[in-house]
């Protein structure tokens, strides 16, 4: 009879080892597909806007935006104001 218990704990051990490695391989197969391309966002269009943050005085510049008056971007939890540009 201790045959018997020995060999049923050895296919315990044998079938928790292949879940174990079924289930870690599994994981790192996960990780290595690429995520789906994100969908088309619309249509960008060029613009030349600068904007500077009035508490800390910080410049942007803004090239791409979907609309031509983009809403300004906020920094320092304040909305930037737009500067006037120099060559135009």
């Amino acid at each position: 009879m201790p045959a018997f218990s020995t060999i049923v704990w050895v296919g315990i051990g044998v079938f928790g080892g292949l879940v174990l490695w079924k289930t870690g391989m599994g994981m790192l197969r996960s990780f290595t597909t690429p995520l789906p391309p994100p969908p088309p966002a619309g249509e960008m269009r060029r613009i030349n806007v600068r904007y500077r943050c009035t508490v800390c005085a910080l410049e942007l510049r803004m090239t791409l935006a979907p609309d031509e008056d983009p809403p300004p971007p906020r920094h320092c939890l304040e909305d930037m104001t737009i500067v006037a540009p120099i060559f135009e």
